[in-house]
């Protein structure tokens, strides 16, 4: 992968296509992806379950999920994501309340305890991916925020639930 700096002295000449651009996030974004999974991994309270942390992973960045926003999520069957909800709610990570404007719906939040374990792990993680960018540059790490800002921008809208 290329370096940061390199990069960024080679900003004087043409800028680079979309395409070019695209190649180097999918190049980039599974190594870090995969990184940052082992470690949250690794550092989820014991006994749960990873189906079971990524739904507190994603209840956590969207209160009031749904169930089927679960399931999809876990790419499983509405029946399986609801097991796993209610053995969330049972062991007291969760609490499952129902939707006004439509019975059918509940909407999914974490408890205290719920967001303890959930950010247990990513304190951990976020140490580790610390330790790992303080091999980079002052300016590097620049380069790092200034474009994760801009992807942020870019995919915002496509990360919201429906």
């Amino acid at each position: 992968m290329q370096l940061l700096s390199q990069a960024t002295e080679k900003a004087a000449g043409p800028a680079p296509s979309p395409s070019l651009v695209a190649g180097a996030v999918l190049d980039a974004v599974p190594a870090v992806m995969w990184f940052v999974r082992r470690h949250m991994r690794c550092r989820r309270t014991r006994g749960l379950s990873v189906p079971q942390f990524r739904t507190l992973v994603l209840i956590n960045r969207y209160p009031g999920a749904s169930l089927s926003l679960i399931a999809e999520h876990l790419g499983s069957s509405m029946p399986t994501a609801s097991r796993l909800v209610a053995g969330l709610v049972t062991r007291g990570l969760l609490t499952r309340r129902g939707c006004q404007d439509d019975r059918r719906q509940v909407k999914l939040a974490l408890t205290a305890r719920g967001q303890s374990a959930h950010d247990a792990a990513l304190d951990g993680t976020r140490s580790a991916v610390a330790e790992k960018l303080a091999a980079l540059s002052p300016n590097e790490r620049e380069g790092v925020v200034a474009a994760m800002e801009s992807l942020s921008k870019v995919f915002a809208a496509a990360a919201v639930p429906e």
